[in-house]
């Protein structure tokens, strides 16, 4: 397996993970569909959503797989008076990861970045490695520390 930007990172700030393989199905690149494969709990496998915020600018949100984004809690929680979703097209120039393979680990800069607070019930939790086909799994506080993350409720109920 090709090693991302994502795990060089991790490997060279010595944080363990575990690389859990997917198949990737171009026509399914939901969390759901690949917690599914992995037979893992989709609440504790997190998407990586990259917003704008009006007053903030590029914006990065961790969440489970099976929920939606809260946008105006979202705005709310980065004073902003709102948010809006970046363009499938601009995510590779931005972060440097295409859709399904978002990682808030190694972007191309350090975006503000937080955490829904649903993480903090688990020891460890899945963020995509930088690739399509590969979830790393590894501490929850370990991440939050690295990517400098904060956590707030950020899905809608």
């Amino acid at each position: 397996m090709t090693k991302t930007n994502a795990m060089r990172m991790l490997d060279v700030a010595k944080i363990s993970y575990k690389i859990l393989e997917y198949t990737v199905d171009e026509n399914d690149l939901s969390g759901i569909h690949i917690a599914e494969q992995l037979n893992f709990p989709p609440e504790r496998m997190f998407k990586t959503l990259v917003a704008k915020g009006d007053k903030t600018g590029p914006l990065v949100f961790c969440i489970p797989v099976a929920d939606e984004i809260d946008l105006k809690a979202a705005a709310s929680i980065t004073q902003n008076k709102k948010i809006e979703m970046i363009h499938v097209k601009d995510l590779l120039a931005l972060t440097g990861y295409i859709r399904g393979g978002v990682s808030p680990i190694g972007m191309k800069k350090k975006f503000p970045t937080w955490i829904d607070e649903s993480a903090l019930e688990f020891d460890e939790i899945t963020v995509s490695s930088g690739m399509r086909g590969a979830q790393l799994l590894l501490n929850r506080a370990a991440l939050l520390q690295f990517v400098q993350a904060k956590t707030a409720h950020l899905t809608v109920k």
